[in-house]
């Protein structure tokens, strides 16, 4: 249904599990775009957020991808499932959407892209804490100099799940749909943000294990030290096992100065000033949250953000804010710390992105 005057898309939501929500909100909010319909393999669930939302709604893919009124499909299922959908849809000649990760192999991911490519649709992957006020002045600060040339970044995720999470869904925590534990669902949004914050990593040693909870193939904790192109070296901490749950936390340290990001709240301190409160008013908690309930503290706010940022590329035929190839990167480094684990080895990241992609 897309209207050249004022740009507004038609868009269909596959999926209708948790963050499905979060999506058709965050579209009912923005002039841009208008929810057609839903789609789900599981009746209920279709016909549930469908008449919650007014729209709609389908448990047959091809009633689904045939609606003429849909330019756009945003993806909610478990994540290695992406492709599958993602291909779909670009085949058909609908942009795409996929809430994070991208997949959950940088095979099936690259795969997803050049579906997208081949068909001259845009891809566009979610990772709404970008979008928050307190991350993009942090961006800002490290970007102009203000704590001087940046030497580590750390990102600590040190969350709770319960095992009734787990078992609340039988793709949680397995490799085949989950593609692993904590790292790959919960810390990805954090560990995102520090490789846009710090930029591109160069090599990646890692641990991880399951300690505490049971019938997963993922891990609920790991570590990892990372040195970046920039010559900055960090560390990652991520674990759905820690009680009580952590806010999620971002040290960024410069040779005059540091910034931290301690949940939703900023606090920089350089060698001329005193440590100073730069938060903005208001709570913007864009990711999962540390909590047993992953929406707990959850603010739309950031995902409006990002698909507005979405639909306005998409309108004036532009990469979206967060491509395909941006969202490889901070998967490649999950899964280089699945790998170095594994080996127990250090792993170069690009060299270990090429051999998945090329």
């Amino acid at each position: 249904m897309t209207v050249q005057g004022n740009k507004k898309y038609g868009v269909g939501i596959v999926g209708c599990g948790a963050i499905s929500d979060v999506h058709a909100q965050a579209l009912k909010q923005i002039d841009q775009a208008e929810l057609i319909s839903v789609y789900s393999r599981n009746v209920e669930n279709a016909r549930r957020l469908g008449e919650k939302y007014e729209v709609s709604w389908f448990n047959t893919w091809n009633m689904f991808i045939q609606d003429d009124r849909v330019d756009v499909v945003s993806i909610c299922t478990p994540s290695g499932t992406h492709l599958d959908y993602g291909k779909l849809a670009a085949d058909a000649g609908k942009h795409v959407i996929v809430e994070k990760p991208i997949e959950v192999t940088l095979e099936r991911g690259q795969q997803l892209i050049q579906a997208c490519q081949k068909n001259g649709v845009k891809l566009a992957i979610i990772f709404q804490n970008r979008f928050m006020t307190p991350v993009i002045e942090l961006k800002r600060k490290i970007d102009s100099g203000e704590i001087g040339k940046v030497f580590q970044g750390d990102a600590y995720i040190k969350w709770y799940r319960d095992q009734a999470y787990y078992d609340s869904g039988a793709w949680r925590g397995t490799l085949a749909l989950d593609g692993g534990g904590a790292l790959i669902n919960q810390s990805i949004h954090t560990i995102d943000l520090l490789q846009w914050i710090m930029g591109d990593v160069s090599l990646v040693f890692g641990q991880i294990d399951t300690f505490t909870h049971e019938r997963i193939e993922g891990e609920d904790a790991a570590v990892a030290v990372l040195r970046f192109k920039s010559g900055a070296i960090g560390v990652i901490e991520g674990s759905t096992s820690i009680y009580p749950a952590q806010e999620r936390r971002l040290e960024i340290h410069g040779n005059r100065g540091t910034a931290i990001l301690d949940g939703d709240k900023l606090q920089v301190s350089t060698v001329n000033s005193p440590s100073r409160d730069e938060s903005s008013a208001g709570n913007e908690q864009g990711g999962a949250a540390g909590a047993t309930s992953p929406f707990s503290g959850f603010s739309i706010e950031p995902h409006r953000r990002q698909m507005e940022a979405i639909f306005e590329a998409i309108s004036k035929n532009q990469d979206p804010p967060i491509s395909g190839p941006e969202a490889l990167k901070s998967l490649a480094i999950v899964l280089a710390i699945y790998e170095s684990s594994k080996s127990n080895s250090a792993i170069n990241l690009q060299e270990f992105l090429r051999a998945k992609t090329e």
